[in-house]
């Protein structure tokens, strides 16, 4: 994804008819998304269940796909088709160019939304995300009620004594039934935000990473409606003496002993996402997440393929970017060194193939199985793929038992060059980045929150110093504990490929250290670089499914879809049709469920596995030819930021750096003062550290006190 993409000229006819052609397929996209949502509001009504549904299901009914046909035309080809056409969408906007540079002086008409409302509780949340929250929750009460007022009409007395029940335990058997309906719905939305690679969120504007608390919103609920369901089912069987049913696997109904074994899996993952277990037995959290597989295996096997074609669509474009994941995950990275410092961080430096470009906060996902074969971490990536196009870095700060670990092997004396085996997922992040549209932006962190900073500082380096745009004023504010943590600002600059000087450039540095009165020299160690040993069969970092990936998706997705179809239309009807009509049997629900289940994994294993290794080999001959990298290295002592003493300093360009810092010793940023004092008309206000630091610039910009403040949180916990 390229970061930074200069505006055409309107008056080219290539660019004018792309952009006329992408504008046609958003407002298509559109008009389907809400279709998609119509149906959603329209499916628990008599209307549809009496008239509509009847009809699309005589309508498309057949040997090959029989009532299943209905469903998947329904519920799953629209966000199908939403996410080809968002891949071609992407592609197109890549190619040709998105028109994400835009004037400082443009009014930000829609920024309004965009500021939070509500700072604690669920996190900082915009006006745009509060929004879509409560239209999400509309939805799930509007179908509660309306299943429940449509099922009550028809519980009367006389209908309740003909099933030997009260009317209250035949409304109790509805409720637990509709509360399961309802919860399918939590379960249709769960998969979308954390599919990282699928168009859909990028479409909209959105990335995984800022998606997840949408992911846990609606896991909460979900998970609440499937426990109520369960209870409400086991107080109606205990109540009316049918607890054998708890026993019941129905040939051709719903499988009571596997909904209750997805019940079981889903009550694991839920209690270890507890906040206290998650963040103090966070491999506990991570090992049980994966009961996930068991639980969707299972809730299929409950409610039968059909009716799981309604949650189907996120579903599969998980599935997709899981396996795709998987595949790039078998390779290992080219690590070609590490910057190491005194305050237990690293600058890892991995290769990259030029071809693969990413936007600046963009984050990858690190496996070091030396330490856990297991585990994955995400971190921001921390170069500019435009500066540093033969590089990509990340900066890992030793705060938790892993990132400890990999600290401890990198910084011994035994590690200089030796190799060190590490697999990465990703990049993943925003389509593109609108920084430019600020006069002014102020960035403010702590501790190891700078990491997202330094990429949109290399980042603008290139955009003012290359491409001669003009890029906004920056002000970076960043407190560290202890003043060996000032290190972390020795990594704002790469080794290599920085312009000797700035012209275009303007930055100032008020970093803080909040734990100590004064400059201390105790730490006297220099920031210090190991280098390792390639192997041949390690890689440069490339794009998983090479220069065209958005197409390449694209072609996944559809070519897998219509190969599920076609084997799922044989397999129905030469193999299930004639045992259903030619004979007394009936076949299978679990069966059906397990074969299409079967069929969707291979369809997707084959052809992702073709794109993959496809663009695998056509990448071959640019991985022979990148080299390894070679630069000087670093050798800066950490005390000259304590001191007005002399530097030692690898190049104009850190001195400049140098220059432009400030360090404030035993205090904390007033960070409303210093807000409130740009008078700019565009002030972009990115933040990301601590929770407390967060929700204070959070409230700072929402405090309506100040018109100019654009607030923007990246953060990466949960």
């Amino acid at each position: 994804m390229d970061s930074v993409v200069v505006k055409r000229s309107s008056s080219a006819p290539s660019n004018g008819g792309m952009n006329d052609m992408r504008g046609v397929m958003m407002v298509v996209v559109i008009v389907v998304f809400v279709g998609y949502l119509f149906l959603w509001v329209m499916t628990p009504t008599n209307l549809y269940r009496q008239t509509w549904l009847p009809k699309i299901r005589a309508d498309t009914n057949s040997t090959f796909f029989g009532t299943q046909g209905a469903t998947i035309l329904l519920y799953t080809f629209p966000v199908l088709f939403i996410a080809v056409l968002g891949c071609v969408y992407l592609h197109l906007s890549k190619k040709y160019g998105s028109n994400n540079i835009e004037s400082n002086g443009k009014k930000h008409k829609l920024s309004i939304w965009k500021r939070p409302v509500i700072i604690k509780g669920l996190g900082i949340v915009s006006r745009t995300e509060l929004a879509f929250f409560v239209m999400f929750i509309a939805l799930l009460v509007w179908s509660f009620s309306t299943y429940l007022r449509v099922r009550f009409a028809k519980i009367t007395p006389k209908t309740a004594a003909d099933n030997g029940e009260k009317v209250w335990e035949s409304k109790l058997d509805t409720t637990a039934l509709t509360l399961g309906v309802v919860g399918n719905i939590c379960l249709a939305f769960l998969f979308f935000p954390v599919s990282r690679g699928s168009a859909v969120l990028p479409l909209f504007g959105l990335t995984s990473e800022a998606s997840v608390k949408y992911h846990i919103w609606v896991g909460h609920i979900a998970m609440t409606l499937f426990t109520a369901h369960g209870v409400c089912y086991f107080i109606y069987w205990s109540v009316t003496h049918q607890l054998s049913e708890m026993l019941k696997w129905d040939k051709t109904g719903v499988s009571n002993v596997a909904g209750e074994i997805a019940l079981l899996c889903g009550l694991v993952i839920w209690v270890t996402t507890l906040p206290k277990i998650r963040k103090k037995m966070f491999e506990l959290f991570f090992y049980t997440h994966h009961l996930y597989i068991l639980f969707i295996f299972f809730f299929i096997l409950h409610v039968g393929i059909s009716y799981s074609c309604m949650m189907l669509p996120g579903l599969y474009l998980f599935f997709i970017d899981r396996f795709l994941r998987f595949l790039q995950s078998r390779r290992g990275v080219r690590l070609v060194s590490a910057r190491v410092l005194p305050c237990e961080t690293l600058e890892l430096n991995f290769s990259k193939s030029r071809g693969l470009s990413y936007t600046p906060t963009s984050i990858v996902f690190i496996n070091v199985p030396s330490i856990s074969k297991l585990q994955w971490h995400p971190f921001t990536i921390s170069s500019s793929s435009n500066l540093e196009s033969e590089k990509l870095s990340v900066i890992i700060k030793g705060e938790g038992s892993w990132s400890k670990k990999l600290y401890q092997m990198v910084s011994s004396p035994s590690s200089s060059l030796g190799h060190l085996d590490v697999s990465i997922e990703g990049p993943y992040g925003p389509f593109s980045t609108d920084f430019l549209r600020h006069d002014t932006l102020v960035m403010v962190s702590g501790g190891s929150g700078i990491t997202p900073f330094i990429s949109v500082i290399r980042e603008l380096i290139f955009v003012g110093e290359t491409l001669k745009l003009k890029t906004p004023k920056l002000l970076l504010i960043t407190s560290f504990k202890n003043s060996s943590d000032l290190t972390m600002l020795d990594l704002l600059l790469p080794i290599s490929g920085t312009p000797s000087k700035y012209s275009n450039f303007d930055l100032q540095i008020d970093a803080y250290v909040t734990r100590e009165k004064e400059a201390t020299r105790m730490n006297q160690k220099l920031v210090r670089t190991v280098w390792f040993k390639p192997r041949a069969s390690d890689s440069p970092i490339s794009p998983i499914l090479g220069q065209n990936s958005w197409i390449w998706l694209g072609v996944i997705v559809s070519s897998s879809f219509i190969m599920f179809l076609l084997l799922m239309g044989i397999l129905t009807r030469y193999y299930i049709y004639p045992i259903d009509h030619n004979t007394n049997k009936v076949y299978s629900y679990s069966s059906r469920a397990l074969l299409n289940m079967l069929l969707i994994c291979i369809c997707i294993a084959i052809t992702a596995s073709a794109a993959f290794y496809r663009n695998k080999k056509q990448g071959i001959g640019e991985t022979n030819q990148v080299q390894s990298m070679e630069g000087a290295t670093p050798v800066a002592s950490p005390n000259s930021w304590f001191y007005n003493a002399d530097r030692e300093l690898e190049s104009l360009p850190q001195e400049s750096v140098f220059q432009s810092t400030k360090v404030h010793y035993g205090e904390r940023p007033d960070l409303k003062r210093i807000l409130f004092e740009r008078k700019e008309s565009s002030v972009g206000v990115l933040v990301c550290g601590p929770k407390k630091m967060r929700h204070e610039v959070a409230s700072i910009c929402s405090s309506g006190l100040a018109d100019n403040l654009h607030f923007e949180s990246i953060s990466f916990s949960w």
